[in-house]
Parts: C-alpha cells; structure tokens; sequence
C-alpha cells in the first residue's frame, strides 16, 4: 500500500528508496549546508533484496517508499554494505519488519552490526571478490576497508551493471533531483570535493587502491550508486576521474590562509601575506576562522599547494578557533603541502610557535621560522609578511 513517500526506479531491477534530510547541518564535525541523502535501494527480480537502510529517525520515510514497490514483508534478503548508524540505523527495525531469509555484510560488518545492535539473528559473511546468485540476480562483493570504516564494501549488481558504491563517490547533498546529471555541475565539484575533503582524505591511498580495484573488475558500470548525494548514470567517467584526482593530493599554484585575530595584527599580517602570494602570481584564499568554518578551509585546501596559519597568542596558547581547525585538519593528514606560520602576542608569543609545531608535525614542509609581532606589526614585520607571500608565491609556480 502506497504511503507519503515513493521510490524512484534507477535502473532495470532497481528502485531508489532512502530519504531525504533536508535540515542536516553538521556531520562528525563539518558543516553541510546543503543537508544530505541516506540512500537505500530496493533489487526487484525473483526476490526482493534490501541494500542498506537509513538513519534511524527516517525511518517511516524508509519504509514507506518500500511499501510504493512492495509489502515490506516481501523482502527476502538485506545486504549491508556499512555499519555506520546513517545507513545500519533503521536496520533492526526494518529486519523486525520484513523478517528476510537471509541478512549479509562483509566479514568486519558481521563484527560491528553486532555490536551496534546484538541481533537475535545470524548475519552472514560474504568474501572479497565473492560473487553470489540471490533472488534470480548475480550480485559481486568488493571490500573496501577504510573507506572509510573497515566494514566498507561496495555491491556490483550484475544484470544492470549497477554499483553500490557505498560511502565512495558520494556527497551530503539533499536534493529533489535524485541523479548527478540533474544538478548544476559546480554544485556537484562543490560538494563532492568538500565530502572528500573531510570524510576520505586521511584514506586517500586507499581511495587510489579502491580506484584500481573497480578499474580491475573488468566489467562496465552503468550506474553508481551512492549512499549520500546523488546517484551517477551518465559520465561516470567524471566522478571517477575526480576522485582519483583528489586523491593524488597533487598541489596546484594555490595557497589557503586561516587564521583568527583578537585586535586586528594577526588580520593585517594574514592579508599583507595574501597580497604578497597574489602579486608572486598565484591564487590564495582567506580564511578568517571567526566565521569561516573548518571543513570550509579543508574544502579549499584539497588541492592547494600551501597552507599558512596565523594566530594570535593567548594564555600562551594558540587562539581556540586555530587550536580548533588543526585539531580537524591534523587528523585529515593533508599531504604535499608548503607553509608557515605567524601571529602576534602581548607579554608572550608561543601561539605562532606551537601553531608551527603543528604543521611540522603534519608534514607541511615549513618554508619559513614563525613571524611574530608584539602587539602591533611594525613596519619591518610587514615587510616580513610581504616576502613570505612572495616566497609562497615563487615555490608554488614550481608545481604549475
């Protein structure tokens, strides 16, 4: 019986029905302006067959566009391709629901959905490379672990050369339109490379990996299918080149400025520094973190060439909103980056300092001792600021 919600036929045999969250703003930590998609699907064919479910407060919006296809008690397998709550979340509910034959996952995803929820029912393994005949279909199994929890594993459905591509190739976006080539294209590198940005970049290897692996199947993908954003069907070749591109952490001539200030000095340097990188030739962007948020400044910095910190000093630390951002981008791991480090002080200057400490420590190749000015730069530290940018700007012509 049909409810509020229908399903959305992607291909042959199957149906997209996940949910929409239009108010979602933050995800483990970075902004999503744009909400997001919980994506689901439904393989109709001799059986029905579940992939992944929803987070678990859309669940009803779930349920109800099964319910446009078929009675939920129809579904006769459930495949998990991840453990993560946005997609295992409604999964003890659904199984309460539609009481299938079988439930599978990847041998870590048998491990974690059991100790999300302590199922009263066997969940079973499927192997890398392990290609399976369930309800009248074929459908092939390829861990992806890491990518980006170690359960991760994508579903090739045979008959309509379709991938379920998990958390690969995806974006927080929530949109009406339900395929890529319906929306605005610099929406889709927008959100794509943001959603890489702060999700993916620590695994960025192992992206390259998963890139060769789906290239090493051997057979053609006609539609990719996310479990956020939009689902691809023409120009796959697009997203795949994309992803493999940001993976490379390839550095164009670009530098990201972030930075926080208390009575102006660390503002005036931060743009003199600009200025200098701009007149040297190359692009740079600003990021004052008092209203710049911190995926912002990881979205910008992906393809960026160096990455320069200022902060103030305060209590002999960094400013909190700097501490914040390389906290966050620390743990991203960033590669193949220049940068440098400034701020001013009062009575005491380990902001700049400790802000360097971090970058080294994040393998950003210091390209200058930290500039530091008491109080108010005087003319000699503006000059200072000026031939960092112009140094930024004369080591990133080389990466051109």
């Amino acid at each position: 019986m049909k409810g509020a919600f229908e399903a959305v036929k992607i291909s042959e045999h199957t149906y997209w029905v996940g949910a929409i969250d239009w108010g979602l703003r933050n995800f483990h930590g970075y902004t999503t302006n744009r909400g997001s998609t919980y994506n689901a699907y439904l393989i109709e064919a001799e059986d029905y067959i579940l992939i992944d479910t929803v987070k678990a407060p859309f669940y009803q919006e779930f349920i109800s566009r099964i319910s446009s296809v078929t009675d939920v008690r129809n579904i006769r397998y459930v495949i998990s391709n991840h453990s993560e709550m946005d997609h295992s979340g409604s999964l003890p509910a659904t199984l309460m629901a539609a009481n299938p034959e079988k439930v599978f996952a990847s041998e870590m995803g048998v491990k974690t959905l059991s100790k999300h929820f302590r199922l009263d029912r066997e969940v079973n393994a499927v192997g890398d490379n392990e290609t399976l005949e369930i309800g009248g279909v074929y459908l092939s199994f390829l861990e992806t672990r890491m990518l980006h929890w170690p359960d991760s594993m994508m579903t090739y459905l045979v008959q309509d050369k379709l991938l379920f591509s998990q958390d690969g190739f995806g974006m927080h976006l929530a949109s009406a339109e339900r395929f890529a080539d319906e929306i605005t294209e610099s929406i889709l590198l927008e959100e794509g490379s943001k959603y890489f940005a702060n999700i993916l970049l620590p695994y960025a290897a192992l992206v390259e990996k998963a890139l060769d692996r789906v290239s090493s199947l051997g057979v053609p993908i006609d539609i990719l299918a996310p479990d956020h954003g939009p689902i691809w069907r023409k120009d796959i070749g697009k997203i795949l080149g994309l992803y493999a591109q940001w993976a490379s952490q390839k550095p164009t001539p670009k530098a990201v400025i972030a930075y926080d200030t208390m009575w102006g000095s660390t503002k005036l340097m931060a743009e003199v520094i600009a200025e200098g990188i701009e007149r040297g030739g190359c692009s740079v962007v600003v990021h004052p973190l008092s209203v710049s948020d911190r995926s912002e400044v990881m979205k910008d910095s992906l393809d960026a060439g160096a990455l320069i910190v200022g902060t103030p000093t305060i209590n002999n630390e960094m400013f909190p909103t700097v501490a914040d951002f390389l906290t966050y981008a620390k743990g991203l791991r960033p590669k193949n980056k220049i940068g440098a480090a400034f701020g001013s002080y009062g009575w005491s200057g380990e902001g700049a300092k400790v802000a360097s400490e971090i970058l080294s420590g994040m393998k950003v190749e210091l390209i200058s001792e930290p500039i530091i000015a008491n109080y108010v730069p005087d003319l000699r530290t503006i000059e200072k600021c000026r031939e960092l940018g112009a140094l930024v700007a004369e080591r990133l012509k080389g990466v051109q």
